[in-house]
């Protein structure tokens, strides 16, 4: 079985390749932890220190204030980064929680060791810009789908994309990500088939 820096490195790399006296210091920075479920790990309001690399379990970023309910920004699941991009990006306030939905097992790195090895090694941070760039345009696509399509449209592409997510997550969280309501999502889940 593969270990998961192996598992890490299949998916720095499947990105952008690092030579070696760049992967090596990176692969030795991550340590492996571990969280029950309904952990909150950034609360919005504090600034972002880690960013983590999910091997088990189920995540989510979400906004939430006094006036709206909850609204899910992003899932993550293995294997993917996760923590609130934009905090750990900029160090600035997160206007964002990012917490766990299940149990999860994950690396874990902190800003600090990320940027030292950044400012020494331009190929790590042409990496980082990279893995930024693949993830602003996620975030884009994303924007377009809210802003123009149906709710029933907004449903199709996440289970065309995704169609693993109505098992692992619950479906409240699915619709809020849609920006739908419950009960439509329920219908949807009920009369919606797909190809």
């Amino acid at each position: 079985m593969e270990n998961s820096i192996d598992i890490l490195k299949q998916h720095v790399f499947a990105m952008q390749a690092l030579p070696d006296h760049v992967w090596e210091p990176f692969s030795r920075i991550w340590q492996t932890v571990e969280f029950k479920r309904k952990t909150v790990l950034t609360v919005a309001g504090e600034t972002e220190r880690h960013l983590y690399f999910v091997l088990d379990g189920v995540q989510r970023a979400f906004h939430m204030d006094d006036h709206h309910p909850d609204a899910t920004i992003v899932f993550t699941y293995p294997y993917s980064f996760a923590g609130v991009a934009d905090s750990f990006l900029t160090q600035m306030s997160s206007r964002f929680f990012f917490e766990t939905l299940t149990s999860s097992k994950m690396l874990r790195t902190s800003h600090q060791q990320v940027r030292q090895l950044a400012d020494k090694h331009p190929e790590l941070m042409a990496w980082v810009l990279k893995a930024t760039a693949f993830a602003l345009s996620g975030v884009l696509e994303r924007q377009v789908e809210l802003l123009k399509f149906s709710a029933e449209e907004k449903f199709r592409i996440l289970l065309k994309r995704s169609p693993h997510v109505l098992q692992i997550i619950p479906h409240k969280y699915l619709a809020s990500y849609l920006g739908i309501d419950a009960s439509t999502f329920s219908k949807l889940l009920s009369t919606v088939r797909i190809e």
